[in-house]
């Protein structure tokens, strides 16, 4: 039987905008408007999820679906870089950056390093019963690429070239060892 999961990507927040490792930051009033208005365009799924950051499960919400919270969804560990800007890292710690960039093993952050968030996600897609049916699941930016990564057994480093808009829909069908990929699908209108 084909599985088929369903990966929505969270609205926007503020820390989003502000390329700031933090995924606990609620959505901002223009995400949350977003998500109410593609709320229609949800697919039908058997199984609703959602990772436990505070921009996925207000997103699930103003989508209108329960969805329950999966901690092996959660987006990835950045360790002591944790609220802080891109930028501000790349200043205060170049080398650290470039080796988290260059080394899908590194975790300069103290955190997860790449190759242990592709794991973990894949470890939770693999892990799907054949007779799963449709699940869709709100998720961090970072961890639908992980998933795809993983999914599709592609290199490591092509997670830093897939770009995932908020409120776009990943598609994976198939089962563990065999997927096909449609990916974004905007919902309720123009990507942001």
């Amino acid at each position: 039987m084909t599985v088929r999961v369903m990966l929505v990507s969270p609205a926007t927040s503020a820390a989003l905008r502000q390329a700031r490792f933090e995924s606990d930051a609620p959505l901002d009033e223009a995400g949350a408007r977003r998500a109410r208005a593609a709320a229609g365009a949800l697919p039908r799924a058997d199984l609703f999820l959602s990772a436990p950051s505070r921009r996925c499960r207000e997103t699930a919400a103003e989508l209108g679906a329960t969805a329950g919270i999966r901690p092996e969804l959660g987006d990835w560990d950045m360790g002591r870089w944790q609220g802080l800007r891109l930028e501000e890292v790349s200043e205060r710690e170049p080398q650290a950056v470039a080796a988290w960039l260059s080394d899908p093993t590194a975790a300069p952050h103290s955190g997860e390093s790449l190759a242990a968030l592709c794991a973990r996600v894949g470890d939770w897609l693999h892990s799907l019963p054949d007779d799963t049916g449709r699940v869709l699941a709100v998720v961090d930016p970072a961890v639908v690429r992980a998933t795809i990564v993983r999914a599709l057994a592609l290199p490591p480093q092509a997670f830093w070239r897939l770009d995932v808009a908020p409120l776009t829909l990943t598609e994976l069908s198939g089962r563990s060892g065999r997927w096909n990929l449609r990916c974004g699908r905007v919902l309720g209108g123009e990507p942001v």
